[in-house]
């Protein structure tokens, strides 16, 4: 994975106040420790930062930090819920070499048979693997799977240096059966159509009745 540069600066103040006015002009605050040393508090620029974060497990080479620069791993990643943009990034140091475990995201390719639905029950997966060398995602070609087809962590395949840190029996997506139709109308209690009710035939008149009304309304018109 190629490192990403993003230049730093030091920050000595703090709090909410100092943090809605760094944002208004585009930066973001964060942290940065690991490896034993003290934290250090930055600020970063908002879209590099932004961008970089974009590929999952970015390595960021920090820059312009007293002693020289550093690499570093994003921890943990706060958004504003409503816009989404960042709020503050905790930083982790990594050194060239260090295996280090992250979850990678498993990306799906093709469409299972006809008949069958896919259930994917993770989509990513802790792996260890060098920090400058982590893979950017797992694909697992699903392509004409019947109803029944699992795969399992250990089924995953992964790149070389690369090692799996989950349990290798967990269930990353398996075929069902597609419902039918009456098995979705029943989850979704749409009642079955009523049949039309019956409407009772009617009763034949007597004999000698029959045509009696139009002859008395014939009699009103004569009269």
């Amino acid at each position: 994975m190629p490192e990403v540069p993003i230049s730093a600066e030091p920050r000595t103040e703090f709090g909410k106040g100092f943090a809605r006015r760094i944002r208004v002009v585009g930066k973001v605050p964060a942290v940065l420790y690991g490896h034993g040393t003290d934290t250090r508090h930055l600020t970063l620029p908002g879209h590099a930062l932004m961008m970089a974060l974009k590929t999952p497990n970015a390595l960021i080479r920090v820059e312009g930090l007293p002693g020289g620069n550093e690499l570093a791993l994003p921890k943990a990643v706060q958004r504003n819920p409503i816009k989404g943009v960042i709020e503050h990034v905790d930083l982790i140091l990594v050194r060239r070499g260090e295996k280090v475990t992250v979850d990678i995201p498993v990306r799906v390719t093709g469409e299972v048979f006809p008949g069958g639905l896919l259930d994917q029950q993770l989509v990513q997966v802790p792996v260890e693997a060098e920090a400058t060398h982590i893979p950017q995602g797992l694909e697992v070609d699903v392509e004409g799977m019947e109803v029944g087809a699992v795969v399992h962590a250990r089924d995953l395949d992964l790149p070389a240096g690369v090692t799996l840190a989950a349990d290798p029996e967990s269930l990353i997506l398996h075929v069902i059966a597609a419902p039918t139709a009456e098995q979705l109308e029943a989850e979704l209690g749409i009642p079955e159509a009523e049949a039309p009710a019956e409407v009772p035939p009617e009763a034949p008149l007597p004999e000698g009745e029959a045509g009696a009304e139009p002859a008395a309304a014939a009699d009103e018109q004569s009269g």
